[in-house]
C-alpha cells in the first residue's frame, strides 16, 4: 500500500537518498532527491503507479497524478485530490470511545459563578451592536472610556468590549441567517464571561433588540442595557450616553470576584489555522488529549469547522450515535450545495499557506484537524452559535474561516479557545482568550509573542504527546483561573467578532 511520511521539522533537506520498506518493490532507481524539500512535506516510502491511492495515518488523503518513487517528494504536483469513501460505519467504535473517557480525580478552577449556573473565566462589560450602523459609537465609547481611565479603579473588570459587526440590516427578517445573528449577538450578552451588556441599534434595522428578548426570553436581561441612536440624539450624544451607563454600571459589575469552580463548567473551543505538515503530528493530537482530560471531567470541548472534517467524517461517525450522525451527515451534504452556490467546492480548501507547509489535499487537513477532538465520543450536534449544554464532545456546524468559527464558539458558551497553528496566526479572542499552540520549534521562535505554548518539542526531543496534552490542560485551568495569554497581552479581540453571514445581501 502506498504511504507518505512527513519530514522532520529541519529548515530543508537537501539530498535524501531514496529508499525501501522491508518487502517493497521500488519503481526509482534509489538515487538522491535533485532538489530540496522542505521541513513538513512528505516522501514516498513505497512506490506508486499512477491513480494508486496515497496513504497517511492509515486514511486516503489523494491519489497519484504519476508515477512516484520510493523516496520522492509526495505534494501537489504529483497528487490530486479524490472522493473519499462515503461507507460509514456509525457506532463502530463507539464502546471504545467510551473507555477512553479519562478516569481522573476532579480538579477546579479560580472562575466567576453567575446567577444562571454557567461560569465565567474572564469578566467584561459588553457593547454589542445589532447593526453596522452602531458599530462605530460602541467602538468610539470603548475606546475614550478606556483612554479616560474610566476603568482603572475596577479590579475585576477585564475591559470593555466592543462586538460590531457588518450586518443586521439588508438581510431577510427571517430564516437561517437572521437566526445565526440572533443567537451569536444575544449569545455574547449573556456570555458567562460578561457581567453585563449594553446592545446599542440604529432604530430602524431589521435586528431588533425586542425581537431578541421575545425570541429568547427574560433570563438573564436584567444585565442587559439598550438605547438607540435616532433616540438618543445622534452619534456623539448616543456615544456619551454609553459612556455614562458605562460609568453607572461600572461598580456593580466589580462586584463579581473569583471562587472555586469545577472544570465541569468548562466548555473549550478547538479552533486550528495556518495549519503545516506537523499540525496532526504535534499540536492537533496534544490537544485531543487536553480535550480527553477536559471531558474525562465531565466538561465540554466543541469542534468546528465543517469543511475542514470533509473526507474525515468517518472518524467521528464511528464513535456517535445515529441521530448525531444522521445530523452530522445533513450538515455535510449541505455545504457540498453551499459551496457550489458560491462557485466553490469542499475541496478547494488547503489554502496556499497549508500547501507550503506541506499539507497537500482537504483529505489530509481534515485529518488533523479532527485529531483536535481527541478519542472520545461525540455526544451533540449543534447549529452555528447555538448554546451548548451538553457536556463530553460536540460538533458545532461553522465555516472553516477562523474568526468566523470562534465567533460561534464563543456564543455557544465556550468561555476559552484554544487554537491551534502551523503556519503562524495573530489571532484572538474577546470575551474569551484564545490559548495559542505552536506545531514547530521554528514557529515558536520566530512569533514568540504570539504563541502560548510550543509542541515542537514532540519531535525535536521527544516530548509525548501525552504529556504535551497534559501541559496543555494545565494552561487551560491556568487561563481559566485569570492568567493572561499571549493573544491578550497584544491586546487581540476586538476586530477578530466576525458572525456567520448566511443569505442573500439585500
Amino acid at each position: 500500500m502506498a504511504e507518505a511520511i512527513t519530514l522532520h521539522p529541519r529548515d530543508t533537506v537537501a539530498v535524501l537518498a531514496a529508499r525501501a520498506d522491508a518487502g517493497s518493490t521500488p519503481l526509482g532507481t534509489g538515487e538522491p532527491l535533485a532538489q530540496p524539500v522542505s521541513a513538513g512535506h512528505k516522501l514516498a516510502r513505497v512506490a506508486m503507479a499512477e491513480g494508486d491511492p496515497v496513504i497517511k495515518f492509515g486514511q486516503i488523503i489523494g491519489r497519484a497524478s504519476a508515477l512516484i518513487v520510493v523516496g520522492e517528494h509526495v505534494h501537489s504536483h504529483n497528487v490530486s485530490y479524490s472522493e473519499h469513501d462515503e461507507t460509514h460505519q456509525i457506532g463502530a467504535d463507539l464502546a471504545q470511545a467510551e473507555a477512553a473517557i479519562p478516569d481522573i480525580a476532579p480538579r477546579s478552577f479560580m472562575g466567576y459563578a453567575r446567577d444562571d449556573g454557567r461560569v465565567g473565566t474572564r469578566n467584561y462589560i459588553a457593547l454589542c451592536a445589532t447593526v453596522n450602523c452602531s458599530a462605530t459609537v460602541i467602538k468610539c465609547a470603548a475606546a475614550e472610556i478606556t483612554a479616560e481611565g474610566a476603568l482603572d479603579p475596577y479590579d475585576n473588570i477585564d475591559g470593555v468590549v466592543a462586538f460590531a459587526h457588518g450586518t443586521g440590516c439588508g438581510m431577510a427578517a427571517s430564516g437561517r441567517g437572521a437566526d445565526s445573528l440572533e443567537r451569536v449577538l444575544w449569545g455574547h450578552a449573556t456570555h458567562p464571561n460578561v457581567g453585563a451588556a449594553i446592545f446599542v441599534g440604529l432604530g430602524c434595522e431589521v435586528m431588533q433588540i425586542a425581537r431578541m428578548e421575545a425570541h429568547f426570553g427574560s433570563a438573564g436581561t436584567e444585565r442587559f442595557h439598550a438605547l438607540t441612536i435616532q433616540e438618543t440624539g445622534g452619534t456623539r450624544a448616543t456615544i456619551e450616553a454609553i459612556k455614562a451607563k458605562l460609568r453607572e454600571i461600572l461598580p456593580q459589575v466589580n462586584k463579581a470576584s473569583r471562587s472555586a469552580c469545577p472544570v465541569s463548567a468548562l466548555r473549550i473551543g478547538l479552533q486550528c489555522g495556518g495549519s503545516d505538515g506537523f499540525s496532526a503530528i504535534t499540536a492537533n493530537p496534544a490537544l485531543g488529549v487536553a480535550s480527553d482530560l477536559i471531558v474525562g471531567q465531565g466538561g465540554g470541548v466543541i469542534l468546528s469547522e465543517t469543511p475542514e472534517i470533509h473526507g474525515a467524517e468517518d472518524l467521528l461517525l464511528r464513535r456517535t450515535m445515529p441521530e448525531v450522525a444522521e445530523k452530522l451527515l445533513g450538515c455535510l451534504d449541505w455545504w457540498e450545495g453551499y459551496a457550489a452556490q458560491g462557485g466553490g467546492s469542499m475541496d478547494n480548501n488547503p489554502s496556499p499557506g497549508n500547501k507550503q507547509g506541506g499539507i497537500t489535499t482537504i483529505l489530509e487537513k481534515s485529518l488533523g484537524a479532527v485529531a483536535k477532538a481527541g478519542a472520545t465520543p461525540l455526544r451533540a450536534f449543534y447549529d452555528y452559535a447555538e448554546q451548548v449544554r451538553t457536556p463530553g464532545l460536540s460538533f458545532m456546524d461553522s465555516p472553516g474561516y477562523d474568526p468566523v468559527s470562534a465567533t460561534g464558539q464563543i456564543a455557544a458558551g465556550a468561555q476559552i479557545v484554544v487554537f491551534t497553528t502551523g503556519r503562524g496566526s495573530a489571532f484572538g479572542s474577546k470575551p474569551a482568550p484564545t490559548i495559542k499552540l505552536a506545531t514547530s520549534d521554528r514557529l515558536m521562535a520566530a512569533m514568540p509573542d504570539d504563541m502560548d505554548i510550543g509542541c515542537g518539542d514532540i519531535l525535536s526531543q521527544g516530548v509525548s504527546i501525552a504529556d504535551k496534552g497534559a501541559e496543555i490542560f494545565e494552561a487551560i485551568l491556568r487561563v481559566a483561573s485569570g492568567e493572561k495569554t499571549k493573544s491578550e497581552d497584544l491586546g487581540l479581540g476586538d476586530n477578530e467578532f466576525q458572525p456567520w453571514q448566511i443569505g442573500a445581501v439585500m
